[in-house]
């Protein structure tokens, strides 16, 4: 693998996503709190290459100013469209794009629904997937700015990704997300087993992701909803959830 990924806790539930590099090289994901963003680049080695961000709400890019204080040299990197309310962009990027890092290239996939201008980027050599507020262990996020359909067509690009694929989103729902998740499928086997996979993982202090699309596919509904209408029906009874 040419790069491995971490999640670093930050906030009340949020993780930022440390990236290492073959050669040293080292980058972080949606730095919402900027202190563990520095801790974690600092432990790394000391360095800082990139900052990816995926979407421009301030439990993810709140850190950023904070950081490129510390390590100037390191390059925002962020979807041009949404650059209006993004921390100033060093690589504007769009849907399409390639992004190298560490001796691999992360493509960057439009993924509205949560807010217009979301992207996740891929590292398809790696394996890995950055994908924010788009998609969460057993559930998705909330559709604050696109629609249903939007979500929907974002959500299938990415079940499209490699079994396999490392899924780093931004928040650490899994164990909320397997009970409202039990609610539309209590049968289902591999959905049993991941919730009590995530129970026993956060008794022993330990994050719940990564995940992979392999485990998503087959235990998350929203990823597994067979169309627009019936995945708006799914996030719909989870909005109102309690």
């Amino acid at each position: 693998m040419t790069i491995t990924v971490e999640p670093v806790p930050c906030l009340q539930d949020n993780y930022i996503w440390l990236l290492r590099g073959a050669r040293g090289e080292v980058a972080i994901c949606d730095p919402g709190e900027a202190a563990p963003a520095i801790a974690a680049a600092e432990k790394a080695g000391g360095r800082l290459d990139l900052i990816f961000l995926t979407h421009h709400h301030g439990d993810h890019v709140a850190g950023v100013a904070e950081v490129k204080r510390r390590f100037p040299d390191a390059k925002v990197v962020g979807n041009k469209a949404d650059a209006h309310r993004l921390p100033p962009l060093d690589l504007p990027v769009a849907p399409g794009d390639t992004v190298g890092f560490g001796g691999s290239a992360a493509a960057v996939i439009d993924s509205p629904g949560h807010t217009r201008g979301e992207v996740c980027y891929h590292f398809a050599d790696a394996a890995v997937v950055l994908c924010g507020d788009t998609l969460f262990s057993l559930g998705c996020g909330r559709l604050i700015e696109g629609t249903a359909e939007e979500m929907f067509r974002s959500l299938r690009a990415l079940a499209a990704l490699p079994p396999e694929t490392l899924v780093c989103c931004g928040h650490e729902y899994t164990e909320s997300n397997a009970r409202f998740a039990l609610t539309v499928e209590p049968d289902n086997a591999a959905l049993l087993a991941r919730a009590e996979e995530a129970r026993a993982q956060r008794a022993a202090g330990r994050p719940t992701v990564p995940t992979t699309i392999a485990q998503e596919l087959a235990a998350n509904p929203f990823l597994r909803a067979p169309d627009v209408a019936t995945f708006a029906r799914i996030r719909a009874a989870k909005d109102s959830f309690r």
